[in-house]
């Protein structure tokens, strides 16, 4: 077998024998974006706290190491749960070179400004589907008093003291929300965010600023007001809600395998985009307090339909590639229209190597059902896009191999062994 390598360097791989129709239960784990966002505000905290339910994957074992840097104390303890001191911060600035490699550091600059009215990281990384521009971030920082400055690659942002403002986001942007929230819990007087971002996982990181003595209200909606705090006593433990992404990947795995599947440890309400589409083409979905079975019989025919990614409430634009796959094996033309970034088709070239018929134009991806998918050997673009892959290999007839899988584990916590569990054949391969 050729080996998956890039610039000389061995990349591990997954391999998949297709085929099996996939049965069983998986519990979900906490949601990595969620995440990312409680970690980085924890440094603004003045005393230790417990997060529970953090996810064990490479995004956020990256951030816990760059905040160690920062001379945070933190470490994982038996039951899973983190155990964060940030009362040894030395540092204001995260100039790890790891902070390039994800997009959630960038949360340290609204909890390092907060902290020590400065802060200076190197310009995020992450995923590569489209320009992800922070102006909107920096835009809030000013308005509470900061000077920004960009310089040999890094960004600095610097007041003489944080005072309150009125803030209109001019586009919906989920970090610029959590960022300029994190920053304007200690500053003087209110905050004012209009126009905010209304995702689970910015309400998740408000209840964990508020549970540690912050005063955030009408998170969730597109007004949020923050009256500053001068100190975040903390104490206390706090769990992170469920990945609403890893969930809708399983449900998606059921209906795409013509499988019976039973995600645990999740807010179905969460899941209501995504649960009305898969009803609509003809999946039964069962939704119990922290449940939803999803359930496609062998013999039944899926039917085509058109989605629109959107802003949370609207379907989420983070299950678009898996989405797109399960369409491939609809009954007829179906619609795919990605609304939230420029560039999110990357791995549609990957997908019809697999025997796909898709047709890109623009922000439009034209969706030819009833398709035989075939293994083939395809890449991870990105973390979304490697999960489509996972699962069109689940679906083809033969052998795929899905290479550069390291996008994949960023944000998937154990996630060869719950497909195991299910029934998948999969393999985890060193090249």
């Amino acid at each position: 077998m050729i080996s998956c390598s890039r610039k000389g360097i061995t990349l591990a791989s997954y391999i998949i024998q297709g085929g099996n129709r996939l049965v069983g239960h998986v519990t979900i784990s906490g949601s990595k974006n969620a995440a990312l966002g409680i970690i980085a505000a924890a440094m603004l905290l003045d005393g230790p706290c417990q997060i529970e339910n953090a996810p064990d994957v490479d995004d956020i074992n990256t951030l816990v190491e760059i905040c160690k840097t920062m001379g945070a104390q933190i470490h994982r303890d038996s039951e899973g749960s983190l155990q964060v001191n940030p009362g040894t911060i030395d540092k204001w600035e995260a100039l790890d070179e790891r902070t390039r490699n994800i997009r959630g550091s960038y949360y340290l600059l609204g909890a390092l400004l907060g902290r020590y009215s400065r802060a200076s990281i190197y310009m995020p990384g992450g995923c590569n589907f489209g320009p992800r521009p922070i102006d909107l971030h920096i835009k809030g920082f000013e308005a509470l008093g900061a000077a920004a400055a960009f310089e040999h690659g890094r960004i600095h942002v610097e007041a003489t003291r944080l005072k309150g403002e009125h803030i209109f986001l001019d586009t919906v942007s989920v970090g610029a929300t959590i960022n300029i929230m994190i920053a304007a819990v200690k500053a003087e007087g209110v905050t004012v965010i209009e126009n905010a971002a209304r995702e689970p996982h910015i309400v998740d990181v408000a209840n964990f600023l508020n549970t540690m003595g912050a005063n955030i209200r009408g998170a969730g909606t597109d007004v949020i007001r923050i009256t500053g705090v001068p100190v975040l006593p903390a104490n206390s433990t706090y769990s992170i809600i469920p990945d609403q992404i890893e969930a809708g990947t399983y449900m998606l795995a059921a209906a795409l395998t013509r499988g019976d599947i039973t995600v645990h440890n999740i807010i179905p309400k969460h899941m209501e985009p995504l649960s009305a589409k898969l009803e609509e083409m003809g999946a039964t979905v069962i939704c119990g307090d922290d449940t939803i079975q999803v359930i496609v019989w062998p013999d039944r025919n899926l039917q085509p339909t058109s989605f629109k990614t959107m802003p949370y409430p609207g379907f989420p634009t983070d299950l678009q590639p898996q989405t797109t796959v399960l369409l491939c094996t609809a009954e007829g033309s179906s619609r795919m229209t990605e609304n939230v970034w420029d560039n999110r088709f990357q791995y549609i070239d990957d997908l019809k190597t697999m025997g796909a018929e898709i047709m890109i134009s623009g922000h439009l991806a034209l969706i030819e059902g009833c398709v035989k998918l075939t293994g083939a050997k395809v890449t991870a673009r990105d973390l979304r896009a490697g999960a489509a892959m996972v699962l069109a290999g689940l679906a083809a007839e033969g052998t795929t191999e899905v290479c550069d899988i390291s996008k994949i584990e960023r944000g998937y916590e154990q996630f060869v062994n719950k497909m195991r569990s299910l029934g998948a054949d999969i393999t985890r391969i060193e090249n």
